[in-house]
């Protein structure tokens, strides 16, 4: 006797990390759904994702975890989940975020997407040859321009005080960018870097050049405003307090900025986002737990300060986030909250 077997779906699904796993050529068409395990309804349009996947067999469906994948997040401008962008290349056509994003108009823009037509005949089509519309070619050439520039714009603004050097600091590949680096240091001012020497920034080296009108290296950068080169910063040294010239403050110790920290309240959570916007589930499961102590607490998200992030780990020894403390002494992690809220000690704990 024949056995009924429930209907399997084949689909062309496939879950990336990094932009290189997009084709750049313009003749790809692509549909990417950026989600969040946590997020109940980036899960649940899951189902609806892989059913519209088996109606365009010609397009690459791609699944990211937005939080996990900071490069293609950042590349199409994804700030929510659920998110579905639709491209040809790495060009974006369409993009559906939060409650624009259920599965009617998301049939419908990948429809579109399949209507579209990458490449036109050329109006001179001697040799045969097709080119790309001069729609497209003209959005592929300013989202190239742009994304540099908006690239270029964070990098300037990464840190007060940024330096773009041959080399990292620990290890310069040349003497001006070695120099620099030695009279921050001696300052005690604190800065951050960039390498323009990198096998895949030569982009971001031509560009900046173009940019600040600067021709050589290294540059220094001051709240986004170009100071200039290693002369320049030299000749500020000589007229007095370096930190004075620039006008930033000297650096404050990693172990003192901690300290600071932990005494900004009596309860203090380290946390991936805020706890009106966590970033990762662990960290929203110990917002609603807190929460419902009804005991005033403080939050740092410790996804914008990379420093803070690492040397917490190291000054509390423990490896990962959220992380309570109370009266500035380490509590533990997510497991650790839940076994004390269910041995119901957590609010006395809390309240002191």
């Amino acid at each position: 006797k024949e056995q009924n077997h429930p209907l399997q779906i084949m689909t062309n699904i496939n879950n990336i990390t990094s932009l290189s796993s997009v084709n750049e050529d313009t003749s790809t068409k692509s549909v990417l759904f950026f989600w969040a395990p946590w997020h109940e309804d980036s899960v649940s349009l899951d189902s609806v994702f892989t059913t519209i996947s088996t109606i365009a067999p010609e397009v690459n469906f791609f699944k990211v975890e937005a939080e996990e994948a900071a490069e293609l997040s950042q590349h199409f401008g994804v700030t929510v989940v659920p998110t579905f962008v639709t491209c040809v290349g790495r060009v974006a056509l369409d993009k559906l975020e939060g409650e624009d994003a259920h599965a009617a108009i998301l049939t419908q823009t990948v429809r579109r997407l399949m209507d579209y037509d990458v490449k036109l005949e050329a109006r001179d089509n001697s040799n045969g040859d097709d080119v790309l519309s001069e729609d497209l070619a003209a959005k592929v050439k300013r989202s190239k321009e742009e994304l540099l520039d908006d690239r270029l714009e964070s990098l300037i603004h990464a840190s007060e005080v940024m330096l773009f050097m041959k080399g990292i600091p620990t290890a310069p590949r040349c003497g001006f960018s070695r120099q620099a680096v030695e009279i921050f240091s001696e300052a005690g001012i604190e800065f951050g870097s960039f390498d323009i020497l990198g096998p895949d920034d030569q982009d971001v080296r031509e560009g900046l050049k173009k940019k600040s009108d600067w021709p050589t290296y290294p540059q220094i950068y001051v709240r986004g405003e170009l100071i200039g080169g290693l002369d320049i910063l030299k000749e500020m040294r000589e007229e007095g307090d370096l930190s004075e010239q620039i006008g930033v403050t000297k650096k404050e110790s990693l172990n003192d900025r901690l300290k600071k920290l932990l005494s900004r309240s009596r309860v203090m959570l380290f946390m991936k986002g805020l706890p009106s916007s966590p970033r990762c589930g662990f960290s929203r499961q110990i917002v609603e737990i807190l929460n419902g102590e009804d005991v005033p607490y403080d939050a740092f998200n410790i996804l914008e300060d990379e420093e803070v992030r690492q040397g917490l780990k190291a000054y509390s020894d423990w490896p990962t986030y959220p992380q309570l403390y109370v009266s500035g002494e380490l509590v533990g992690g997510l497991d650790i909250v839940k076994e004390i809220a269910e041995s119901g000690d957590l609010g006395d704990l809390l309240k002191g």
